[in-house]
């Protein structure tokens, strides 16, 4: 494991926010607390275990030793970075910056790129405007509702194709001529030049056209957790999460987020080590960050990958997910563990999945990714608590397992049945993936699983293949050394042990099953 040097004191700023001058308090680092602070503090998610654990230990359904601390109301003053490439439907590839400011203004900097490993920048956007947070979400546990108004978007394009390409893309939808104007032909780019896509001065806006909104402020999540290593103080991590990108580009316009994006991280507080920190922090909209080169990595599934850590989907689903792929025969298994609050403490049901994977080929759609085709042959479920339970005995007859006969923590085979049809659950079915592992800083193995599609539907057909990713899969400590072994034999699940094993529980198929009736459970 790749650990890096003793990270500096978080009450030192190290890195220039974006090039904005930008008072810091240092806010002192939160108290793990179990107890709720009125109005402040959510409070602790998380065991509050002291131990010293970097790995997940693939033994509880979240790994703990990271306490993590939701502030509500968020405390958004200051600057926020991505800590990498990030990666949206479409594909898009971007780095954030967003400043915001105690008069509740913001200026945020969005890095557009060519590649995945955002080194090769077309164009960056500035944006101001002004956010107001409203009230504690009731669609989504744990979040902050909020409005905004932008005053303007500016686009600066960093090469001449990258102007072509915007310009192209305005020329294919239906925009009037006055915003097709207000881009110069391509002779006449200027390298750094900056033009205004919406401003008070012009009538109109064309971010609509380039499939651009900021909807991701209307749902916020401001949260606390500790970075533990070994031989080191522990470090406090501050994490804004915002709210989800539409997977379908026709109706970004119009969503409203329910999950959340990769989150970023604070300029001062923020996970160390980090490559990529210092170079979006420093950077502007006519000099965006180039991130280090990140080398390509076979996609070799080997072995068990777990939920770094609670999970959040939109529909409000929150699960953890654990993986098991058996690279002699391509076959896996994953457990998906749905829970109904942002903690994941309180189950609700839990969801054994198993079948074939294909042999994967390089994504001519999404640069370094890998396309594979998952198949489900196998389902089993568990109820966790009396709501799903009484709901799964009141199911038709030919539909999971039969009514009358469930009861709580009693696992049942649905494989039979051809699924579950009040979970979404179909048999057998067959999924068209995109996957591809990295390395982080700290040199860990991380699996990423192609997003499910915003709708609830499932990426059954090729066309519906994913472009961006889910949060990452963590590789459990000494997996994935023999990829010629034969799996073990998988025990009998009529009782379900409390870890697993040696990983974590799991929910959420994110190659296979959408369990699409998941969030009214939450409901009833």
């Amino acid at each position: 494991m790749i650990l890096g040097s003793t990270p500096p004191s978080p009450s030192v700023p190290s890195l220039l926010p974006c090039h904005l001058r930008f008072c810091l308090s240092c806010p002192e680092a939160p108290r793990v607390r179990t107890n709720n602070p009125a109005g402040t503090l959510e409070g602790t998610e998380a065991t509050g275990d002291s131990r010293l654990r970097w790995e997940p230990q693939c033994q509880q359904p979240v790994p703990d030793g990271s306490p993590i601390t939701a502030v509500l109301p968020p405390r958004l003053n200051g600057p926020w970075i991505s800590t990498g490439c990030e990666v949206r439907p479409g594909p898009e590839f971007l780095t954030r910056c967003y400043v915001f400011y105690p008069n509740r203004l913001f200026r945020a900097h969005q890095f557009y790129y060519r590649d995945p490993s955002c080194r090769e920048p077309t164009h960056s956007l500035l944006i101001k405007g002004k956010v107001r947070l409203r009230r504690a979400s009731w669609v989504t546990q744990g979040a902050t509702e909020a409005d905004y108004h932008l005053h303007s978007v500016g686009i600066i394009f960093h090469s001449r194709q990258a102007l072509l390409d915007i310009t192209k893309r305005l020329n294919q939808t239906q925009v009037n001529q006055n915003c097709s104007g207000r881009l110069p032909p391509a002779w006449a780019w200027l390298p750094g030049a900056l033009y205004e896509l919406l401003s008070p001065r012009t009538q109109g806006g064309c971010t609509e056209a380039l499939g651009f909104s900021m909807h991701e402020l209307s749902l916020i999540r401001m949260q606390w957790r500790l970075q533990l290593q070994p031989g080191t103080v522990p470090q406090l991590v501050e994490e804004l999460l915002l709210g989800d990108i539409h997977t379908d580009w026709a109706e970004r316009q119009h969503y409203r987020p329910t999950g959340y994006q990769r989150p970023l991280q604070s300029v001062v507080h923020h996970a160390r080590p980090c490559l990529a920190c210092s170079l979006i922090a420093r950077s502007d909209e006519r000099h965006p960050p180039i991130l280090p080169r990140q080398p390509t990595r076979p996609l070799f599934l080997g072995g068990r990958w777990v939920s770094a850590g609670c999970e959040v989907r939109p529909a409000v689903l929150f699960l953890t997910r654990l993986f098991t792929f058996h690279g002699h025969n391509r076959s896996w298994e994953g457990y998906y563990h749905h829970f109904s609050d942002p903690a994941c403490r309180q189950r609700t049901f839990t969801v054994y999945a198993a079948g074939h994977y294909s042999r994967g080929m390089p994504s001519t759609r999404v640069r370094g990714g890998t396309e594979l085709i998952f198949e489900v042959t196998q389902a089993h479920v568990t109820p966790m608590d009396q709501v799903t339970t009484a709901m799964l005995n009141f199911s038709e007859p030919s539909s999971c397992g039969g009514p009358g006969t469930w009861s709580v923590g009693t696992e049942r085979d649905v494989t039979t049945t051809n699924g579950c049809l009040p979970l979404g659950i179909r048999l057998p079915h067959i999924e068209y993936e995109l996957l591809k592992i990295e390395q982080d800083p700290r040199g860990r193995s991380l699996l990423f699983i192609g997003e499910r599609p915003t709708d609830g539907s499932s990426p059954n057909t090729p066309e519906k293949r994913p472009t961006s990713y889910q949060p990452p899969l963590v590789l459990c400590r000494g997996q994935a050394r023999n990829p010629h072994k034969p799996p073990p034999h998988r025990a009998s699940l009529q009782k379900p042990p409390v870890g697993w094993g040696s990983c974590p529980a799991v929910v959420h198929l994110p190659v296979l099953l959408l369990v699409q009736g998941a969030a009214f459970l939450l409901w009833l």
